[in-house]
């Protein structure tokens, strides 16, 4: 059985990330989203309150949150502007495969990285050539002795031109598709270079770039789980790490929910102001349903890893639904301000611009529906728990 019933301490974390939210990201987010500009002062301020690193156990320096307590905070970080979020909440993306794959010694050195001070870490997948597809990847890992050196390009990487370590993730067999994958902590050197900062539609206050590993010299004992193995690692992660983006989604349908709502009650036409028209009320009702089935989604695959359960199926319905919902109730919401939403004057644009990237990143809606049809058509037959 599933209880979403809050303790009073998952309350007040809540509130602490929305007080959080309300006094430090929101009365930047529209200047910082004009300019690109780096939140770093914020990040400092996240990782001071705890805000950062939530997911890394106590034992390696983190607070040790909970999944559920996790997506709390990751829904009112994105309330108040999902760009600085993406960059707050990246760690946990980067460090995820470390917490299921790495060595003990591994994670008490890479994880205390970032619980000792406000370090970055990032999670490198993606390549020009291998986004949805993974097995194409062109990123090589070549065993030497007691080293792999390591080529290859990776893009899209939030928070790659700050970083201090990556999860990387390469080819150890080129021939065997992505049975051939394995993955490693990467140190920054002078051999791993940044080679482009993209110029984003939204989230423009998070940092995305293309990172390229020159001849990188990787201690055998960095290699995260068993060589080639690496594929299976990397959807583990996502299992874990889905429920955080529908969090993150849930949050911008709720910004865009409450803007139009407050908006349709103060714009008057034909005399009375606008939420007093059938019209408008349904879209703001579809947006109110939207917002809570999605925190359900979201708060239901996160208490099942809570819980050691198996949660693919389930995060691919919650990220799916969350980010899907994010687009449709941000583009609503601009429809409700009518012209004005269309200007920058009015800060609703820039949640609809925000809320796509939920559509692309850590999976694809395509690919959600892909992983929710396997798991429907073609279910396991023993429920396998969730590696710890």
């Amino acid at each position: 059985m599933v209880d979403f019933t809050l303790t009073d301490e998952q309350k007040a974390l809540r509130e602490m990330a929305h007080d959080f939210a309300e006094k430090e990201m929101r009365p930047v987010a529209w200047e910082y989203d004009v300019d690109g500009t780096w939140p770093q002062e914020i990040l400092n301020k996240a990782w001071e309150l705890g805000l950062m690193n939530n997911h890394i156990p106590e034992e390696y320096g983190g607070v040790g949150a909970s999944y559920l307590e996790g997506c709390l905070i990751e829904e009112e970080l994105a309330w108040g502007c999902s760009g600085i979020a993406t960059s707050i909440g990246a760690n946990g993306l980067a460090g995820a495969p470390v917490l299921v794959g790495g060595s003990e010694e591994t994670k008490r050195k890479y994880l205390g990285m970032l619980t000792e001070s406000p370090k970055l870490a990032s999670f490198c997948l993606t390549e020009p050539n291998a986004g949805s597809d993974v097995s194409g990847m062109r990123t090589t890992a070549v065993r030497k002795g007691d080293k792999y050196v390591l080529n290859g390009s990776k893009c899209f990487i939030t928070n790659g031109g700050y970083a201090d370590w990556f999860t990387v993730y390469a080819k150890t067999d080129k021939d065997a598709g992505h049975r051939g994958i394995s993955a490693f902590v990467v140190e920054k050197d002078d051999t791993v270079t940044v080679d482009k900062k993209e110029d984003k539609m939204g989230q423009r206050a998070s940092n995305t770039a293309t990172i390229t590993f020159n001849d990188t010299e990787v201690p055998a004992e960095n290699m995260l789980g068993e060589e080639n193995k690496g594929f299976k690692l990397a959807m583990m992660t996502l299992d874990r790490t889905r429920p955080g983006v529908a969090a993150m989604a849930t949050g911008i349908s709720r910004a865009a929910f409450e803007m139009a709502t407050e908006y349709s009650k103060e714009r008057i036409q034909f005399g009375v102001p606008i939420a007093m028209h059938q019209a408008i009320q349904f879209m703001i009702a579809d947006m109110a349903t939207k917002v809570h089935m999605s925190r359900l989604g979201t708060w239901n695959s996160a208490v099942l890893l809570d819980q050691g359960a198996r949660n693919t199926l389930e995060s691919s319905h919650a990220k799916r639904f969350a980010a899907d919902s994010a687009m449709e109730v941000t583009t609503d919401a601009v429809q409700v301000f009518g012209g004005y939403g269309f200007i920058k004057e009015y800060k609703v644009e820039k949640l609809m611009r925000d809320a796509k990237i939920m559509q692309l990143y850590e999976g694809t809606s395509q690919i959600q529906r892909l992983v929710i049809a396997r798991e429907t058509l073609l279910p396991r037959r023993v429920e396998e728990p969730a590696a710890a």
